[in-house]
C-alpha cells in the first residue's frame, strides 16, 4: 500500500478533541452498544461453540439459531427475586458489580475501531478518544476492575465469596506483571504508547529478501514479537478470569466464588462485566499485536481495503477470532489447581518475559542491522526461549512407594488401613461378643456332661 495513503488514513493525536458534542456523544453511545451486544452475542456464541465441541446442541429454540435465548435469560434475571444477605454491607454490595462493568466499558473508549472517516461532513477518527499514554489507561482500568470482584466477595459477608475475591486479587498481581512486560516490548518497537500510533506503526509492513526474492511480511507485532504475543494472551486469559484460569469462581471448590451471594440484576452485571472484559482484552490484543483495523493479507492486495468503513469489519473480525480462542480454551482445557496457576505465573512466564525483554533490547541497540537480520535473530531467539521452556530439566521424581511399604511405614496407632488382601476383617465388637460367649458355652457344655 502507498505510504502516502496510509499517512492520510491513520489518525494522530492532533486529530482528537475537535469533534462537535453530538459526534462525541454518538461515539460514546456506539462503544456502549458494542459492550452490550458483545455480552448478548458472546453468551450465545460461547454456548453454540462449546455445544458443537461437546457434540451436543446449543441454544436453538428461542429465535433463529437460538439468538434470542440470551435476551430471554436477561429478562428472566431482571424479574428474579433480588436477595440481600443478612450480613452484607449494603452499599459496597450494591456498587461492586457496577465498578466491574464501568471499568470494562470505559477501556473501550481508547480502542481504535477504524481510520479517519467522514460522518455527516465531519472528518473524524473511528475512536472515542486517544491520549499519549492510552495503553496505560487500559492497564489502569483492567487493574481497577478487580476491586469490583474483591469488594463483592468481601461485602457478601460469607466465607466462599471472600476466598474467591482474595484469589482474584492474587491472580491479578501475578499476571499483571507479565502483561505489563509484554506491553513494554510493544513500546520499545513502536516508540509510542498511543493506541492509534501503535496501529499506525504496524500498517506499513516490511520486505524479507531470501534467495533474491522479496517476500512481503506483515508489520504485525504478533509476528515480530511472537514471545510477547503468546505471553500477553496467556496473561489476559488470567486477567479476565476465564477457563482454565477461572479460579475466583471455581464451582467445584467455592460454589460460585465471589458471586455466590448475588442474584437478579446484580448477578447479571457481573456476567456483563466478564464478557465485556473478554471483548475489551481481545480488542486490546488486536490493537497491540494484530495490526488493529488494518486488513490482513491477501485482502491488502485490494487498494481500498484500509479506506473508509471497511477497516471496522477487519477489526471486529479479528476480535471475534480471539473470542473464539477464549471459548476454545474453555471447551478444551481443564481448570488448573491454584498452586499450579500461581507457579506458572511467577516461575515460568515472568522469567521468560524478562529474558525476552533483555534480548529485544539488545537487538534494538544494533541500528545498522537490516530488517532481514533482525527478523531472523528474533525468530531464532523466540525458538530458543520456547525450547528452553519446554525442555528445562525438572527435579527427578522419587518412585512412589508400594502400598505395602506405605503400610509398613505407618507408626503404630495411626489411622487404620484396609487389608492388603482386600478381605474385610471382623469388627472388634464381634470379637468381643464371641469372647464373652465362649466361657458361657464352655460352662454349659460341662454342666450338660455332668448331667
Amino acid at each position: 500500500m502507498n505510504p502516502v495513503i496510509l499517512a492520510a488514513q491513520d489518525p494522530t493525536l492532533a486529530d482528537f478533541g475537535k469533534d462537535p458534542w453530538w459526534l462525541v456523544l454518538g461515539k460514546i453511545l456506539f462503544a456502549f452498544v458494542v459492550a452490550v451486544l458483545a455480552t448478548l452475542l458472546g453468551v450465545w456464541f460461547e454456548r453454540r461453540v462449546v455445544g458443537r465441541m461437546a457434540v451436543r446442541p446449543g441454544p436453538n429454540q428461542a429465535g433463529p439459531f437460538g439468538l434470542l435465548q440470551t435476551l430471554a435469560d436477561g429478562v428472566k434475571l431482571a424479574f428474579k427475586e433480588d436477595i440481600l444477605p443478612k450480613k452484607a454491607d449494603k452499599v459496597v454490595y450494591f456498587f461492586a458489580p457496577v465498578i466491574s462493568v464501568v471499568c470494562a466499558v470505559t477501556a473501550l473508549s481508547v480502542m481504535p475501531f477504524g481510520p479517519m472517516v467522514s460522518i455527516f461532513g465531519h472528518r473524524t477518527p473511528l475512536q472515542v478518544t486517544d491520549v499519549s499514554v492510552a495503553v496505560l489507561v487500559v492497564l489502569a482500568f483492567s487493574s481497577l476492575a478487580v476491586y469490583g470482584i474483591v469488594l463483592g466477595g468481601w461485602a457478601s459477608g460469607s466465607t466462599y465469596p471472600l476466598l474467591g475475591g482474595l484469589r482474584s486479587a492474587a491472580q491479578l498481581v501475578s499476571y499483571e506483571v507479565t502483561m505489563g512486560l509484554s506491553v513494554v516490548a510493544v513500546f520499545m518497537t513502536a516508540g509510542t504508547m498511543s493506541t492509534s500510533g501503535i496501529v499506525a506503526a504496524q500498517g506499513d509492513g516490511t520486505r524479507l529478501s531470501i534467495g533474491g526474492f522479496d517476500i512481503p511480511t506483515p508489520g504485525w507485532y504478533a509476528v515480530l514479537l511472537l514471545p510477547s504475543f503468546v505471553m500477553f494472551f496467556i496473561a489476559i486469559v488470567g486477567e479476565t478470569n476465564r477457563a482454565p484460569f477461572d479460579l475466583p469462581e471455581a464451582e467445584s471448590e467455592l460454589v460460585a466464588g465471589f458471586q455466590t451471594e448475588y442474584s437478579s440484576l446484580k448477578f447479571a452485571l457481573f456476567m456483563l462485566s466478564e464478557y465485556v472484559a473478554m471483548v475489551t482484552m481481545s480488542a486490546f490484543t488486536v490493537t497491540l499485536f494484530l495490526g488493529g483495523w488494518h486488513a490482513p493479507w491477501p485482502i491488502t492486495l485490494w487498494s481500498g481495503a484500509n479506506e473508509g468503513w471497511w477497516p471496522m469489519l477487519w477489526f471486529f473480525g479479528k476480535v471475534i477470532m480471539l473470542v473464539f480462542v477464549f471459548v476454545w480454551l474453555r471447551g478444551t482445557l481443564p481448570r488448573l489447581r491454584y498452586d499450579q496457576f500461581m507457579r506458572f505465573g511467577w516461575k515460568v512466564l515472568l522469567p521468560l518475559n524478562l529474558v525476552w525483554i533483555l534480548v529485544l533490547a539488545g537487538l534494538r541497540s544494533i541500528e545498522d542491522w537490516q530488517t532481514r537480520d533482525r527478523l531472523l535473530v528474533t525468530a531464532v531467539g523466540a525458538g530458543v526461549v520456547l525450547l528452553v521452556a519446554l525442555f528445562w530439566p525438572s527435579r527427578k521424581k522419587q518412585p512412589k512407594p508400594s502400598l505395602q511399604e506405605q503400610a509398613d511405614s505407618r507408626p503404630y496407632g495411626s489411622f487404620p488401613l484396609p487389608p492388603m488382601d482386600l478381605q474385610v476383617p471382623p469388627s472388634p465388637r464381634t470379637k468381643r461378643v464371641v469372647a464373652e460367649r465362649e466361657p458361657a458355652n464352655v460352662a454349659a457344655g460341662s454342666d450338660s456332661r455332668e448331667v
